[in-house]
């Protein structure tokens, strides 16, 4: 049986300011399941992908028309919450960026300035979970106060994870978290991501094909802006109903 939709996007078109870069995507996205965007550089996915927790306003003459939807509630209504949808909805970039604070205070500070947790015991304790959801805690139990800058790369991703983590968000998008890590770093990641959907709701953009194969339920391929195809993913790698998805999977272009 099919987990019911977290997120439902309807005719949605995006722009910047004069530019168009999304034409009337629509698809659902279905909860605690892993949902992989692919396609070439320029094709729209990651602006899908910021769509989802409003992380384009951030850009001048940013605007969408349509509708995106998390368990029935219009994010873009004037009433809805921003700061209170980007806790609910979180983002990892490609790049990680850690905050220049020590392993410690890069997880707690979340919760502390949203008033989930202020007491010591409390932010102890989020802490050593979200560093555990994130497959990290064994590797940084024993320096929790030394500099997050003195990670490796991809236990600084890790952390990126985790302190998103730290202020319970339901769905958890990212864009191409692994693409700066060395393979090892990168089947981490990898693993992590699975783990986390049997309690997460993920969105992952990624020009890795066989990632996408690996790690997601269901695929989606964008080109120029339009959502082209959207199916579990084995149909997409193996019996795409489009001509275009299935010259982009084989190589032909992209």
């Amino acid at each position: 049986m099919q987990s019911p939709a977290k997120i439902r996007v309807s005719g949605a078109n995006f722009y910047y300011g004069s530019t168009k870069a999304l034409y009337d995507v629509s698809v659902q996205i279905r909860d605690r399941c892993i949902t992989a965007l692919i396609g070439p550089s320029g094709c729209g996915k990651s602006t899908f992908l910021r769509a989802l927790n409003r992380m384009n306003e951030l850009i001048n003459g940013a605007r969408l028309e349509g509708k995106i939807e998390l368990d029935g509630e219009d994010i873009y209504a004037a009433e809805m919450d921003v700061i209170q949808l980007r806790r609910r909805v979180g983002m990892i970039f490609q790049k990680s960026n850690p905050f220049p604070l020590s392993i410690y205070e890069n997880v707690a500070y979340g919760p502390r300035v949203n008033g989930i947790a202020r007491r010591r015991a409390d932010l102890d304790e989020i802490v050593e979970r979200t560093l555990r959801g994130a497959a990290l805690w064994d590797e940084v139990k024993d320096r929790l106060n030394r500099s997050a800058m003195s990670l490796s790369g991809g236990q600084q991703q890790r952390l990126c994870i985790a302190r998103a983590l730290a202020v319970k968000p339901e769905v958890i998008l990212m864009d191409e978290p692994a693409s700066a890590l060395d393979p090892i770093s990168t089947a981490k990641i990898e693993e992590l991501i699975y783990e986390l959907k049997r309690d997460y709701t993920i969105v992952i953009v990624t020009h890795n094909m066989q990632q996408a194969a690996r790690v997601s339920d269901e695929t989606g391929f964008f080109l120029n802006g339009r959502l082209v195809e959207f199916n579990e993913t084995t149909k997409i790698f193996t019996a795409p109903m489009n001509r275009e998805t299935e010259d982009y999977i084989t190589g032909r272009f992209g």
